[in-house]
């Protein structure tokens, strides 16, 4: 009678482990990067939901609303202003969005033939691509399919607009009653750890807060500056631009280089020398919003480093879309925390880097403080 050995059935059952253990990563990673949209829709709920509720905690100072009727009336008070503020501007935005439209080729084609005139800009522009095969290899490599995915849900304009209003909903939802979610969200783990899962949750929220107070900040910030500066500097359409500026300020890094660009072609309409002066101004709005606004906020969230920010916000972008290169940051500031305080100091046991870092943040503040008086 012929059979399989016992060392023989161990091997197979190894084998068999393995393959089912790849299969059902494979079966996680197809499921996740199907839904990573909705996942995204979500975290951007969340986002706007702890804003909102910001908003409605600061209004429970002065007033003796619920809770819900705080993020009820502060809802309505945004959509108020946002109503107001679009009915004020659209006309002259809208207006001022159709010239840029159609003055940003005339814009591209002088800066072009400025350029050529050198001996290093005709070698530069010899290497671009013409619109044409640029086009070509876009589609080729899928370039265009890939940035302009963002999946199903996203992929239309009615698409886009109901998960607009969805998100919306959901977060205001999330706003009303976060700690119902938050307690929900902390049953599903073992009772030894729900406090510490409460606590991470908690440092979680706090950072998304700092962070959006020092967003919200930063745009108003560059977008009354820029509008400003290039108002002085007579640069047309000067409001359309600066509200450009303000709202990709958003992205950090990409974002301030793509609204210096329509600026900056603009400005070649007139003179070169205008040109290096808007450019100048976008230096400077940065370099006064980096050493400002930022540093007064990194003190109480997380701090992001540069590189590790640019290459986050690179795969996102890639493997998203647009939406993903918008949501990368606030995404890497909530993986920071978890790394920080799940890994490092849950996982490694290392709970004296945080007190360190504390430390040496109070002790240079102090320094600072004792150098300005």
């Amino acid at each position: 009678m012929t059979g399989y050995s016992f060392s023989e059935r161990t091997y197979i059952q190894k084998v068999l482990i393995a393959v089912g253990i790849v299969l059902f990563t494979y079966l996680i990673y197809q499921l996740f990067f199907s839904v990573f949209d909705i996942i995204l829709l979500i975290f951007a709920a969340v986002l706007i939901a702890v804003f909102l509720r910001g908003l409605a905690d600061l209004l429970n100072r002065y007033t003796k609303l619920s809770e819900t009727m705080s993020v009820l009336l502060v809802s309505v008070l945004l959509l108020v202003i946002l109503g107001g503020t679009i009915a004020l501007l659209a006309p002259s935005v809208a207006d001022q969005a159709q010239n840029l439209r159609t003055q940003l080729p005339d814009s591209f084609q002088k800066a072009k033939d400025y350029i050529a005139q050198f001996g290093w800009g005709k070698t530069l522009i010899a290497q671009f691509p013409t619109s044409q095969q640029l086009a070509d290899k876009l589609q080729e490599i899928g370039f265009s399919s890939i940035f302009s995915r963002v999946g199903g849900y996203f992929s239309s304009t009615v698409g886009a607009l109901g998960n607009f209003f969805i998100t919306i909903l959901l977060a205001i939802y999330l706003a009303t009653e976060p700690k119902f979610y938050a307690v929900g969200f902390t049953k599903l783990f073992p009772l030894r750890i729900r406090p510490r899962v409460a606590e991470i949750l908690g440092a979680v929220g706090e950072t998304l807060s700092w962070w959006l107070i020092g967003k919200v900040a930063s745009m108003l910030f560059i977008g009354v500056l820029t509008w400003i500066g290039l108002s002085i500097l007579g640069v047309p359409l000067a409001l359309t631009l600066g509200l450009i500026a303000g709202l990709l300020s958003f992205i950090p890094n990409f974002g301030p280089i793509f609204s210096a660009l329509p600026a900056i072609l603009l400005a070649f309409i007139e003179s070169p020398m205008k040109a290096v002066y808007v450019l100048i101004l976008f230096i400077v709005v940065q370099i006064i919003e980096s050493n400002i606004v930022t540093p007064l906020i990194e003190r109480q969230t997380v701090e992001l480093p540069p590189a590790l920010t640019i290459v986050f916000q690179l795969v996102l972008g890639v493997l998203i879309g647009g939406l993903g290169l918008v949501l990368a940051t606030p995404l890497l500031a909530v993986l920071m925390v978890l790394i920080q305080m799940v890994y490092v100091q849950d996982v490694l046991g290392d709970r004296d880097v945080e007190v360190e870092d504390k430390n040496l943040k109070d002790e240079e503040t102090e320094e600072e403080l004792k150098e300005e008086s």
